[in-house]
């Protein structure tokens, strides 16, 4: 598994920023009030962040050692995947955070401060998601054994290939 490359993370926020600038712009355009995130979702990224965190902490300990557990490749892996979504999504999340606040700021009326609060609380905890997510990733990195064979390795009937 390749690891999470700032080029997926910036096209995710992107798009995120686009969606919710867009959003926005629709919804006024249409005479309907901007869209205000609920509170619960800062709330919900941060935990899902600590969470992907805690499932990542007894994969490095058993991976590094100094745990009295064997490492499961599969429930590595997953969590790895799962730290690779979360800081996809917090990229995403935090874009579009980004996108309803440039939206809120450009227009001429002052935006209320509860719904300016919900929105830069989305976008700041969508980043800390990112950087969970990331850490998360780092912690579930299995050290490579020296009796691994490479791809293209001695054994021409067991190359592996990823995309």
């Amino acid at each position: 598994m390749n690891r999470t490359g700032p080029g997926v993370l910036i096209a995710a926020a992107v798009l995120g920023a686009v969606a919710g600038f867009v959003l926005d712009q629709v919804l006024t355009s249409s005479g309907r009030p901007t869209f205000t995130p609920a509170i619960s979702l800062p709330i919900l990224l941060v935990l899902l962040g600590a969470l992907v965190i805690a499932l990542a902490i007894p994969i490095r300990r058993a991976t590094r050692g100094k745990g009295a557990t064997i490492v499961n490749p599969f429930r590595a892996l997953r969590t790895a995947m799962l730290a690779k979504a979360s800081s996809i999504v917090g990229a995403a999340l935090g874009g579009f955070g980004i996108g309803l606040l440039v939206f809120l700021l450009s227009r001429p009326a002052e935006p209320s401060v509860g719904s300016l609060g919900a929105v830069i609380a989305t976008a700041v905890c969508g980043g800390a998601l990112v950087a969970a997510g990331l850490v998360a990733e780092h912690l579930c990195t299995i050290r490579k054994d020296d009796d691994d064979q490479q791809p293209g390795g001695d054994d021409p009937g067991l190359e592996f290939h990823s995309h």
